[in-house]
């Protein structure tokens, strides 16, 4: 099996709880021999710093052509 996954790591404790999420996925990928393909794209604190806009277009375009979605928390405090 071959899946695209679009990753959104968010911001926060956001980027750590995605990338222990990856190895466990990367486990089942190897174990059962499935082939996950990330594309990471920003949302969320991160996205507005680094674009201006909390969800930019390249994002939901990514979450479109995806066959999931790995959505890490959003709701830095600098935002609030």
């Amino acid at each position: 099996m071959n899946k695209n996954i679009t990753v959104i790591e968010g911001d926060g404790i956001g980027p750590e709880v995605t990338a222990q999420s990856i190895k466990v996925l990367n486990a089942i990928g190897k174990r059962f021999n499935h082939e996950f393909n990330y594309t990471y794209c920003l949302m969320g604190a991160v996205a507005i710093d680094v674009t201006g806009n909390p969800l930019p277009d390249e994002t939901i375009e990514s979450c479109l052509n995806s066959d999931a979605v790995l959505f890490g928390a959003i709701g830095h405090p600098k935002y609030d």
